[in-house]
Formats: structure tokens, sequence, C-alpha cells
């Protein structure tokens, strides 16, 4: 008995190795700059990210070949910009990061603050939390961000008066107003003063201080101004626009209905202190704005210089401008896949035998 469980284990080793032999097999190697392999577990890795992104169950063997095709013209780009002299340090790729984050949760927030807020929302570990949504742990997808940023920069350098010169005409702006202009709404908003003091590991300490800064606006013995350019470490304290939103009754840590009855509130209400699991905030009502059609000479939003024109002149630039990144890398990826630069080891029937591994 004993034998053939020997038996058995060694031919599961034999075909476990077979299958990790596959995986490692070399599909591209491309070599413009120094020489680096695509093997098929790397297309496979990046195949279940796109799929975890999308919420994609298969791809077929065409999507995967342009997949592939993508891969490729990655490490050329990127290979090119090493041979440039270029670089992404690892400072500029944490900003990008954070700057993303931030806009998910709708303030600025640090990698361990965003890792609290996924912990107690989801009760997931930020690696995990990552790997649900992106299909990459949080070293994976900084990694896949540094290549990213770096092709971007040297498509740009290479680019950037073909890039930078598209506009949009006034005529497109007013076609794009016209014909979107049920959608330009400002909904009811509330502009507060809110003051926020994290707990930090003090939390009898970050509640005296939050109390003194109430009693401070309370008798009039401090600002906003002063207590806006005081903001730090301690406490973050400043204007806030909100509207009456799901997202916004979010951001201040309270219900929906708690949010439709502070829009009952008049001007210069002032709410007691409020403790959170991490913080202790109050907030004072400073302005409120009506619901209204905005015309295209209208602010954006109450007590800025941005109009409705500017905005649509903004995202039809980005737009426009996006679409010119795209024929930038196409023309300049078109010119480094040269068969010297770029060497297919499996091709046509064979290639496509590897990529129906669901089979």
């Amino acid at each position: 008995m004993k034998k053939i469980l020997l038996a058995a284990a060694l031919a599961f080793s034999v075909a476990f190795g077979a299958v990790a032999q596959s995986d490692l097999q070399p599909l591209v190697v491309v070599k413009l700059n120094k020489s680096e392999t695509i093997t098929l577990r790397q297309l496979k890795n990046r195949v279940e990210t796109y799929q975890k992104q999308n919420n994609i169950s298969t791809f077929t063997i065409e999507q995967k070949k342009e997949i592939l095709d993508a891969m490729i013209d990655e490490k050329l780009v990127v290979q090119a910009a090493q041979k440039a002299g270029m670089s992404i340090t690892d400072t500029q790729v944490n900003q990008y990061f954070l700057q993303n984050i931030s806009q998910q949760v709708g303030r600025s927030v640090t990698e361990a603050e965003f890792s609290e807020i996924v912990k107690k929302q989801t009760g997931l570990s930020l690696d995990d939390f990552m790997k649900q949504q992106v299909g990459m742990n949080v070293a994976d997808y900084k990694a896949y961000l540094k290549t990213q940023l770096l092709a971007q920069q040297y498509v740009l350098q290479q680019k950037q008066d073909e890039i930078k010169n598209v506009a949009p005409t006034d005529e497109d702006i007013r076609k794009f107003y016209d014909l979107n202009k049920a959608s330009f709404v400002q909904n009811d908003m509330v502009k507060l003063f809110l003051v926020v003091v994290p707990k930090g590991d003090n939390a009898a300490g970050a509640k005296i201080k939050a109390e003194a800064l109430l009693n401070g606006i309370t008798t009039k013995t401090l600002s906003f101004d002063k207590i806006k350019s005081d903001s730090g470490k301690d406490y973050q304290g400043g204007d806030l626009f909100i509207g009456k939103t799901a997202q916004h009754a979010q951001q201040l840590g309270i219900s929906y209905n708690d949010l439709l009855e502070l829009f009952t509130r008049d001007v210069n209400y002032m709410s007691s202190l409020n403790e959170t699991d991490t913080d202790f905030q109050f907030y004072v009502v400073r302005q409120k704005y009506a619901a209204k059609m905005l015309a295209i000479s209208d602010l954006v939003q109450p007590e800025t210089t941005i109009t409705v024109y500017d905005y649509i002149k903004q995202n039809l630039t980005n737009q426009m401008q996006s679409q010119a990144l795209i024929s930038a890398v196409q023309d300049i990826t078109k010119s480094l896949n040269t068969p010297s630069n770029v060497e297919r080891k499996k091709k046509e029937k064979d290639l496509e035998k590897l990529l129906n591994w669901e089979k």
C-alpha cells in the first residue's frame, strides 16, 4: 500500500511539474534595450487581473492575443524610456497611489488611514481589498503603476506637442452643452465649516482639543480663518460643500437621514461635538444654496471661479488628449515593434494551443 501511495505521489509531482513547466514557457522575448521574457504564466496573471477588473469570467483566444500584444507594447515603451535615461521614483509612485485612494475617499488620506477605512467598511486587509478590486496586492499594483507612469512619461515626451495642442472649439463646447443641458443641475447644497480631530493614540487629549476649538468658535475667540490656517497634524478644519447624497453622508460619517436633517438647519447653526470610531468632529453651517438648472455661464460650484463653459472645455480637452495619447502610443509601439526588438517564441497554432488553457 505504501508503494502505491508513493507511486501516486510521484505521479502527481510529475504532473504538477509538467503544468509548472508549461506555464514557464516563453511566449515572447522583448530585447530593445535588454532581454525580457513574457511567459505563459505572466500572461495568465495579466488575463486574470483584467477578468477581475472587468468582472468577466473568460476571454477569447483573440482577446488573449490582444492582451499579450499590449504586454509587448508596454515592455517596448518602458525599455525605450529606460534607454532614454528616464525613470520613475518610488516616491512618485506613492504620491500617485495616494492621489487615487484619496479621490475614492473624498479627502486626502494616508495609506495607513485608507487601510483602516477599508478594514472598517469591508473587514479586509488592504492587500486583500486590492486583490479583490484590481487582482494585485499593494506592492504588485505599485510596481504595475510604476511601469505605466514610465511608459506614459516617455510617450508624452515624444509626442507632447501633438497631445498638448489638441483642444475643442467654442462650437464644440456649446454643442456639448446643448446636447447635455438637462444634466447640468446644481443640487441643494450646504457649505459647512468642518473640524475633525483624530483620536490617534490619545483619545482623551483629542476630545479636549476638539472641545477647545468648539468653544473658541462659540465664544468667537477663534475665527474660521485662524482654525483653517493652523490645521495640520493635530486636527483638520476647513470649508466643505455637501450635497444631498449618500456619498456625502458617508464622507461626514453620518446616516443619510441625519444628512437630510442637516439641510433643515439655518445658516450659522453649530453642531454639538460628535464622536466617531476614529475622531471627534463638529461643523458650522456657513451657507445654503438651492437647487437650480445651470446655464453655460454659471459656476459649477458656488464660490469657485469655474463656469460650466470652463468645465466642459476641460473635460472635452481631456477626452481629446486621451485619444491623442492613444494614437501616440500606437504610433510609437508600431515603430518599436520590429523583428529585431521582438522575438515571438510561439506563433499561430502553437500559440493558440497555449492560449486555450481553460480546456
